[in-house]
């Protein structure tokens, strides 16, 4: 029975290559992937899932209009399984259309995202993943104290943190920092 799965974390715990590491292992054995990421993130190029160690792989971008179903419908012929990168920017509606593949179409979708933003919230992806999915898998990686991170903070061009602004602000070590909750409430002012 194919599953919808939700792997999260704060920044820089290796979530993209994990996902990477996944669908190579896929590939490798002769069976099709499928790997999705949000248009609003080229970091590493338009289309691109990247890691910071080095590994990347070509994917179909999607943004709040597209129907992730009818997408994995048309471009997911011999597809064993549909990654997800940045699920953090997925739409509830998206999820429930996620949820629909694995139910209908029997296909595993692995999604990997963020689990809150630097103010210590939800993003709405990711509340519905965590509302949805049938396997929730959390990648730890550590504060600067050696404590496991599950909060994030972004900086401003100073390294002070900001507790206001946008949800979305697509950037990578310049910008956030992962740390445990005592941390970045030191670091917030919370």
């Amino acid at each position: 029975m194919a599953k919808l799965y939700f792997h999260y974390s704060t920044m820089n715990a290796g979530k993209s290559t994990l996902l990477l590491q996944a669908s190579y292992n896929y590939r490798e054995r002769g069976m099709g992937t499928l790997l999705l990421t949000a248009a609003l993130d080229s970091r590493a190029g338009h289309g691109v899932i990247a890691s910071r160690i080095g590994i990347s792989d070509v994917a179909l971008t999607f943004d709040p209009a597209t129907d992730m179903a009818a997408l994995i419908r048309d471009r997911g012929a011999d597809c064993a399984c549909v990654f997800v990168d940045e699920a953090q920017f997925l739409t509830p509606a998206q999820v429930w259309q996620l949820a629909r593949v694995a139910d209908d179409l029997h296909i595993p979708v692995m999604c990997y995202g963020l689990r809150v933003d630097f103010r210590g919230e939800l993003f709405p992806g990711s509340a519905a993943l965590l509302a949805l999915a049938d396997d929730l898998r959390e990648v730890r990686t550590i504060c600067h104290c050696g404590k496991k991170a599950t909060m994030v903070i972004r900086r401003d061009d100073r390294g002070r943190a900001i507790t206001e602004g946008a949800q979305v602000q697509v950037g990578g070590n310049e910008t956030y920092v992962s740390l445990c909750r005592r941390h970045w409430r030191e670091a917030t002012g919370n």
